[in-house]
């Protein structure tokens, strides 16, 4: 039995530490099907839209119908930079990379055009032509401006050295040297005019390596190196571009990246100190920002049309002390990005919305912390799944898994909802449910399947055990109701039935020992086919004799009445046997020319169950009914007949044709029992042949108890056997033998003397 307990519950073991070697890895279906999950808590619970001063001025396709293809002029952009300041904005924010000269510059296309034509044509002679980069580097000194340098896969180019009065301090005992944040392997840097008169430079890239997923975490801090003034290599920090505008939008003069106290180089914030007031935010360990989405807000976006249109007055309400990205969300300009909403929004607005996010003081976390939590989560509804497993059927283990799943996953929405319950005040706690649930049904499946398997097992053990002693028949229902048997026994009612053979020590006497053994084998075989044809369960050859019995391990209805049919036709196969001498009794010229059986029959309540040691054993059956059954048979003998069985035997198969032998005392029995001769099934029974035999075997008893003529009464019964049986004779001759000793009994009488084994 712990066996069955033991091995099942080390497999579920191997299983739970697999799965947690693999949740400890973090593949990357794993981490997938994670950030999955936090996408449906945003999309179920997306962060609660307010008014902040934040806008977007967008470059859209009205925007590019009125004015002409991207890119625009840079007196176009140095004009909008300049409205916009004149409107009030708090922060001039370009997501737009300017690496390079423009090329609709006066002077640049002036430059062109001398080296096409040489002295043909002076384009100076109304003064000199002016450079548009100049004009917009003017126009940005003069704005709290914000450009932006890209992230690039090559090597070698540098975002440069970080803007005096807007670096980035480290607290908390951050070492550069060791912060854990994204690299920059190349940067695609603004023109240095440009560079040098804004207020600001921030990161536009969205994601380390430039991925096209989903953008669900915004790195705010890039690590990258640069050369001095002297020539020296340098490490230095730089900000996203969302972080850089609000620097400048603020005022402030410099941002402090903290160090997780667990250390690691692993970063925990990121804080803006500044005249109006100071932001902590909560950042991952390599300092992104986990993006908390906003449905996009109505107003957000502004035609760059409407900004350079003849009435930008009109828009003062909404720029003034914002902060004014400008970027595009024309869908030729390549700038779409997938969000955890589901949807698809330009990438200057997911840098909107972390400003948005930031002022909000709305956050996600997931502290390292969250993932061991996780972890200890899956543990313990693995292992409650194994021990179910054991004691319990596979629906219960599915309701406790379900039961157990519906509370992670109501916890983990609950600490999305309200951090404050892990002790996160400034928004939700991002705790995984997927890798439990999964996990454990993964478990779940396993431990199912592995009990099938070994329930499989014991359906091949239990045809195998029982496929050599039962019928097809009985054993499919075995199989079917499994729970029917009950190991190390139980009481119930059975029919048993010994048979042996008549005669065997002086049969045995001719044979040699391989020809004896032919001989039972063909013997046992015919009689034990009759046997499971009948639903009965072969319980041993003894000898030359079988024990069978009826109604275990399966319950089989009237099973008194399968008994006797099988001992009748027992009876009709050995007489089919003899005749065609299939022993070779006769082709051997022994003494012996056909075999006989003496089989008795017992209905009565026994314990019957597996008996024996736990590595091997049978199953059979035991108590006083098998003892009477055994007695009955030896009784054949002295009642002159060759099927006998107990009065409880007769009552459950009356149909068939038995007539009454008197009680006797069995040997070791203190009490006579009355036994009952099988002449034959029901068919026999029915016939007015039978039916008169059994009249004058009725009054034959009557003589017995009242006195009459014994003789007379005897010899009228012999006379009406008019049907083959050659036994009755001798069973009547019996009788009269030995009357003198023959007791019949009345009902619950139990004296005198009668005939003994």
């Amino acid at each position: 039995m712990w066996r069955r307990r033991i091995i099942p519950s080390l497999f579920g073991l191997v299983i739970v530490l697999l799965l947690s070697w693999v949740r400890i890895a973090d593949p990357y279906p794993v981490q997938s099907l994670r950030d999955l999950t936090f996408d449906w808590y945003q999309r179920l619970a997306p962060r609660e839209g307010v008014d902040l001063p934040v806008r977007i001025i967008d470059v859209d396709e009205a925007s590019l119908a009125e004015i002409g293809q991207w890119p625009w002029p840079r007196n176009v952009l140095a004009e909008l930079t300049t409205r916009l300041t004149q409107l009030g904005a708090a922060a001039v924010v370009f997501d737009v990379l300017f690496p390079e000269p423009d090329r609709l510059s006066p002077a640049r296309l002036a430059e062109a055009i001398e080296a096409d034509l040489p002295g043909q044509i002076d384009l100076t002679i109304a003064g000199p032509l002016p450079d548009y980069d100049e004009v917009f580097a003017n126009a940005l000194a003069n704005a709290p401006s914000v450009l932006g340098f890209g992230v690039v896969s090559r090597s070698g180019s540098s975002p440069g050295a970080p803007r005096e009065g807007g670096g980035i301090v480290l607290g908390g005992g951050l070492s550069l040297d060791d912060a854990r944040v994204p690299m920059i392997p190349g940067a695609a840097r603004p023109l240095p005019i440009l560079a040098a008169a804004t207020s600001g430079l921030g990161s536009v890239s969205l994601e380390p390596g430039g991925t096209v997923g989903a953008i669900r975490r915004l790195p705010l801090l890039w690590k990258g190196s640069y050369t001095d003034a002297a020539g020296d290599p340098r490490v230095a920090l730089y900000p996203t571009l969302a972080l850089e505008a609000l620097r400048v939008a603020l005022q402030s003069q410099s941002l402090i990246a903290f160090a997780d106290p667990a250390g690691f180089g692993t970063i925990q914030r990121v804080r803006i100190a500044s005249p109006y007031g100071i932001y902590d935010i909560p950042t991952t360990p390599v300092g992104d920002l986990w993006l908390y989405y906003q449905v996009t807000p109505d107003d957000l976006y502004v035609s760059a049309r409407d900004v350079l249109g003849p009435d930008p007055g009109a828009l003062q309400n909404l720029i003034a002390g914002n902060i004014v990205l400008i970027g595009t969300s024309a869908t030729g300009l390549l700038d779409i990005r997938g969000t955890a909403l589901g949807t698809n929004m330009p990438g200057v607005e997911i840098h909107a919305q972390a400003i948005q996010q930031i002022l909000s003081g709305t956050f996600l976390a997931r502290a390292d912390w969250v993932g061991g939590l996780e972890l200890l989560a899956f543990l313990l509804m693995g292992l409650a799944i194994i021990l179910a497993t054991q004691f319990f059927g596979p629906l219960v283990c599915l309701a406790l898994g379900a039961v157990l799943g519906v509370v992670v996953a109501a916890g983990s929405w609950l600490a999305f909802r309200d951090g404050s319950l892990l002790g996160f005040d400034n928004g939700g706690v991002l705790v995984d449910p997927s890798f439990p649930l999964l996990g454990t049904f993964i478990v779940y499946s396993a431990m199912i399947f592995f009990r099938f398997t070994i329930t499989d097992a014991d359906k091949r053990k239990i045809r195998n055990a029982f496929g050599f002693y039962v019928a097809p028949a009985l054993l499919a229902q075995i199989e079917k109701n499994s729970g029917q048997l009950a190991l190390g026994g139980e009481t119930r009612e059975l029919s048993i039935m010994f048979s042996d053979i008549r005669d065997f020590t002086t049969l045995s006497e001719g044979f040699v020992p391989h020809k004896l053994v032919t001989l039972l084998n063909t013997l046992f075989d015919a009689l034990g086919n009759r046997i499971t044809a009948e639903l009965g369960t072969i319980d041993k050859f003894i000898g030359d004799a079988v024990m069978a019995f009826w109604n275990a391990p399966v319950e089989v209805p009237r099973h008194p009445l399968h008994a006797c049919r099988a001992a009748l036709q027992m009876r009709r196969t050995l007489v089919e046997l003899n005749a065609a001498d299939a022993f070779g009794l006769k082709a051997e010229g022994h003494a012996m020319k056909d075999i006989y059986i003496r089989i008795g029959i017992s209905t009565g309540e026994a314990l019957v169950g597996n008996m024996g040691l736990e590595t091997r054993f049978d199953y059979s059956c035991i108590g006083d009914t098998v003892n009477v059954a055994s007695r009955v048979e030896g009784a054949c003998k002295t009642i002159g007949y060759d099927i006998c069985a107990v009065e409880a035997t007769r009552a459950g198969a009356a149909e068939l044709a038995f007539l009454e032998a008197g009680s006797i005392a069995l040997k070791g029995k203190a009490k006579r029992e009355a036994i009952h001769i099988l002449v034959g099934d029901a068919d026999l029974a029915a016939t007015p042949a039978f039916a008169a035999l059994q009249k004058a075997h009725a009054d034959l008893l009557a003589t017995i108890r009242c006195g009459g003529d014994f003789d007379g009464a005897i010899d009228r019964c012999i006379a009406l056997i008019t049907f083959p049986d050659p036994l009755l004779a001798n069973f009547y001759g019996m009788i009269r033998k030995r009357h003198g000793d023959y007791i019949i009994d009345a009902p619950a009488a139990d004296a005198g003397h009668g005939l003994t084994e």
